[in-house]
C-alpha cells in the first residue's frame, strides 16, 4: 500500500499500541493466585500462550518492517530547497534548535555588565567579547532556517508516499 510518512507514523503508533495492549493483557492473566480451597478453575483468567504469541510476532513483524521502510525512505528522500535527506534533516534540526538556544542567551546580555561578587571593595565588570547585536542577527537567521526546514519536511511527510507491505 502507498502512504505518506505522516500516515507511516500514525500506523506504526497503532502497531505499538496494539502489541502493548496485548502484552499488558498477557501480563494480567498468564498468572493468577487461588487460595486453598477455591477453584483455581473458575477463577483462572481467559489467557492462550499459543494465540498471544503468536499475535505478538506478528505485530513485531510488522512493526519492524515498517520502521525500516520508513527508514529507507527517510535516507533517500530529499527535501526540496535544503539539498538534504529527511535523515539528515532529523539530524539538523536538532542542531538549530540548540544553537538557536545558545544565541538566544548570546543575544540577551548587556555587552558591559557588573560581577555579581566581588573579594574586595574593587568593582568588577564582565564584557561580552562578541557582538550582541550579530548573535540576534544570528538567532533571527537560524530561527526563520529552522522554522522553514520544519515546514518543509512537515510537507513532505503529508505528500511524499512509500510502498509498504505488511
Amino acid at each position: 500500500m502507498k502512504i505518506t510518512s505522516a500516515e507511516a507514523a500514525k500506523l506504526l503508533r497503532g502497531l505499538n499500541d496494539e502489541y502493548n495492549t496485548i502484552s499488558a493483557e498477557e501480563r494480567n492473566s498468564k498468572e493468577f493466585n487461588a487460595a486453598v480451597g477455591e477453584d483455581a478453575e473458575e477463577l483462572r483468567p481467559d489467557y492462550d500462550y499459543t494465540e498471544t504469541q503468536q499475535k505478538l510476532d506478528e505485530l513485531n513483524t510488522k512493526i519492524r518492517k515498517l520502521k525500516h521502510t520508513i527508514n529507507v525512505f527517510n535516507t533517500v528522500t530529499e527535501i526540496p530547497g535544503f539539498g538534504m535527506t529527511i535523515d539528515q534533516a532529523l539530524i539538523y534540526i536538532p542542531q538549530l534548535g540548540s544553537k538557536r538556544s545558545k544565541l538566544y542567551s548570546m543575544m540577551n546580555v548587556l555587552p558591559k555588565r557588573r560581577c555579581p561578587s566581588s573579594y574586595n571593595n574593587i568593582i568588577d565588570y564582565t564584557y561580552t567579547n562578541y557582538d550582541v547585536k550579530q548573535a540576534k542577527a544570528d538567532y533571527n537567521k537560524v530561527s526563520d532556517e529552522l522554522a522553514r526546514l520544519q515546514t518543509a519536511l512537515d510537507l513532505v511527510n503529508s505528500t511524499a508516499t512509500m510502498e509498504v507491505e505488511l
